[in-house]
């Protein structure tokens, strides 16, 4: 499968870390937390977090903090298409030639899903193959490229268009649990799009050598759960360990050396952690976390993106997500 075009797309408004602490301890669910709940968030959002700014869709996302859940899914019903279908113009794809599209995100329930919305605005054919991917956390990327290579196996000849958009302030939540407050100062909005076909051509990039590690034992340690119709994010604090044991399982499988290793942001503990235990450097993941914090699901294609810019010379790539499950997926892409 051959990379045609990547792009990604974010909400226009961002703020940086302070500016985050300083319109979340104006709402009411920030005053209803302890002093501990509090310091918490003050110790992450006002120190060394590797983050200089996210992005939100909300134009006053404090007001996202005391949403009901019909409010949040409405949002993120309309928001969710509407990143996406950003990201997916900035290709430059003709809606008309993609004979497939899938969508992943984490953040938000559609049935029909994502996809269906954005066939439909941007004027899709009527028999284009609509796959959408939950469920799968921030690891989900890879698993949606893998899809995308079975579908050109199985048709010769077709164009796949994929999508990776979480709208994380749609699954703004508030309680004391230290991982739930961490994980709400580190989330922010984007979308990765890609087009891919299997047409060879002349220095493209191919994607492949798709690998997974799964390991339900630990599902606890971080997922979603539903807390009276609003999503919940359990964060547990051993995720930078599990994190980088199961990329290191990925590691010892894989099939080359590559120029350079382009993972998931997670956060700041966890890139520290991959960098430790595997003895790597990730500049383009760090620099992914400072200019647009954890996105869940793009961050891996972001990390992408980011290297293209400067790939001259590059020849490949090892890529790695990781996730609810808990599970870790790989792949390589190679010229």
């Amino acid at each position: 499968m051959f990379l045609e075009a990547l792009a990604s797309a974010f909400p226009e408004s961002s703020y940086t870390q302070p500016e985050c602490f300083d319109f979340s301890r104006k709402t009411s669910s920030y005053r209803s937390l302890s002093s501990r709940g509090q310091g918490i968030m003050e110790k992450i959002l006002m120190g060394d977090s590797g983050i200089g700014k996210r992005h939100f869709c909300a134009d006053e996302p404090a007001l996202m903090f005391d949403a009901g859940a019909q409010e949040l899914n409405e949002y993120f019903e309309r928001e969710a298409p509407a990143l996406a279908m950003s990201a997916l113009e900035k290709t430059g794809v003709d809606a008309k030639e993609i004979d497939a599209l899938i969508i992943c995100t984490c953040t938000g329930y559609l049935c029909p899903g994502v996809t269906s919305h954005v066939a439909e605005q941007m004027g899709m054919r009527d028999d284009v193959f609509l796959q959408d991917m939950v469920g799968l956390g921030c690891g989900a990327a890879i698993p949606m490229l893998r899809a995308a290579e079975g579908f050109l196996a199985a048709n010769p000849g077709k164009k796949v268009a994929t999508v990776a958009v979480e709208i994380c302030s749609a699954a703004l939540f508030v309680n004391e649990e230290p991982g739930v407050l961490i994980s709400m100062c580190l989330f922010g909005d984007g979308a990765s799009a890609a087009v891919w076909s299997d047409d060879p051509g002349e220095g493209k990039w191919r994607i492949g050598n798709f690998d997974t590690v799964h390991v339900p034992e630990e599902r606890e340690k971080i997922r979603f759960i539903n807390s009276g119709g609003k999503l919940e994010n359990k964060l547990h604090r051993a995720v930078p360990r599990l994190a980088a044991e199961a990329v290191e399982r990925l590691w010892i499988r894989r099939a080359n050396e590559p120029d350079q290793i382009l993972a998931h942001t997670g956060g700041r503990d966890v890139i520290e952690a991959l960098e430790k235990k595997m003895g790597w450097t990730l500049n383009e993941t760090r620099k992914v976390l400072h200019d647009s914090g954890n996105c869940s699901s793009p961050c891996v294609l972001f990390a992408l993106e980011e290297r293209l810019k400067s790939s001259e010379g590059d020849s490949r790539y090892w890529m790695t997500s990781f996730g609810a499950g808990f599970s870790a997926h790989s792949c390589e892409m190679w010229r």
